[in-house]
C-alpha cells in the first residue's frame, strides 16, 4: 500500500504538541543539558571556582579597607559575591545556546517530532542547576571563613532561592542575545558588557553612601543593588523587607518582556 505523504505535515504536528508533551520534552532537553556538564565538567568552572576565589579573594583584600576587619565584611561581601557569581553565570546560557546553534545541533532538533520550544526551555531548565550550585558553594565557602547568617538557615535557604529565580529571569536576557547574535563570542562580550556595570556599580563591595551623588543615585536605583539588600536582609537579620518584593517584580518584568522575544526569534529560526 502506498502512503501519501503530505507535505509540511511534520513541521505542522510540531506546532500543535499538546502541553503535556512540550513539558516532557522540555525536560527531557534539560536532562541533555545535566549530561553535557558530566561529560565536559570543565563548564561548571565559572559556578564551581568563581565563588570560591572571588569569595577569599575580595574577603581578605577589601575587609580591612571597607569594614575595619575580615568579621565585619563578611555579611557585606558574602550576599554580593553570591549574587554576582550566580548572575553572571546566567550569561553560560546565551553562550552555549548559540554554540549550540552554530554547530548544527538544533537543525537535528527540528527533525525529531518534538516541541519546537523544547531546545530553549529544557536549556534554561537545566542552567538553574548551575545556579544552585554556585548558590551552595558560595554560602559554603562564607560560613568556613567566618560568616554566621543571624537568619537562620530557612531564611539562608529563602535568599538562595531568590537569587536563583532572578538569575532564571535574567537567564531569557541572555538566551535572546544567544538567539540574535552571529557567534558566541559576541554573546559573551554583549552580555558582560551588559552584566560589569550592573553588578560593580551597586551595593556589592561598598555602601553606597562611600560613592560620588551622581554613582550612588544610580547604585541605589540598580536592581541588582535591591536584590543584594533583600539577600541580606534575609540572612544576616531575618527581615523581610520591600526589596524582595522589587527583586520578583523585576524579575517578572524581565520574563515578561524577553521571554515572548527569545521565542519568538527561537521559533523563526527553529
Amino acid at each position: 500500500m502506498t502512503t501519501t505523504i503530505v507535505p509540511g505535515i511534520d513541521r505542522h504536528l510540531k506546532n500543535h504538541t499538546s502541553l503535556g508533551q512540550t513539558i516532557r520534552n522540555s525536560l527531557t532537553m534539560a536532562y541533555r543539558g545535566l549530561l553535557k556538564v558530566r561529560r565536559t565538567p570543565e563548564q561548571l568552572i565559572d559556578v564551581t571556582l568563581q565563588p570560591i576565589i572571588f569569595t577569599v579573594m575580595f574577603t581578605y583584600l577589601f575587609g580591612g579597607a571597607i569594614s575595619g576587619n575580615v568579621a565585619s565584611y563578611l555579611p557585606v561581601i558574602i550576599p554580593g559575591i553570591l549574587v554576582q557569581t550566580v548572575i553572571t553565570g546566567s550569561v553560560t546560557t546565551g553562550v552555549q545556546l548559540r554554540e549550540d546553534m552554530d554547530k548544527g545541533v538544533f537543525d537535528r532538533f527540528k527533525s525529531l517530532p518534538i516541541a519546537r520550544i523544547a531546545p530553549l526551555a529544557g536549556a534554561l531548565l537545566a542552567d538553574t542547576v548551575r545556579y544552585a550550585i554556585a548558590t551552595t558553594i558560595t554560602f559554603v565557602v562564607g560560613f568556613i571563613i567566618g560568616w554566621r547568617p543571624d537568619g537562620g538557615f530557612g531564611l539562608v535557604v529563602v535568599a538562595g532561592l531568590l537569587v536563583i529565580v532572578c538569575a532564571w529571569a535574567l537567564s531569557w536576557i541572555f538566551a535572546f542575545f544567544g538567539v540574535i547574535a552571529r557567534s558566541a563570542s559576541s554573546v559573551q562580550g554583549i552580555s558582560f558588557l551588559v552584566l560589569f556595570p550592573l553588578t560593580f556599580l551597586s551595593n556589592a563591595f561598598v555602601p553606597t553612601k562611600t560613592l560620588p551623588s551622581w554613582l550612588r543615585d544610580f547604585a541605589q536605583a540598580n536592581p541588582v543593588s535591591h536584590l543584594i539588600t533583600a539577600v541580606r536582609d534575609l540572612t544576616n537579620s531575618g527581615q523581610w523587607t520591600s526589596d524582595i518584593l522589587f527583586a520578583l517584580i523585576g524579575a517578572a518584568v524581565i520574563v515578561a518582556v524577553f521571554a515572548p522575544l527569545t521565542v519568538r526569534a527561537y521559533m523563526r529560526r527553529a
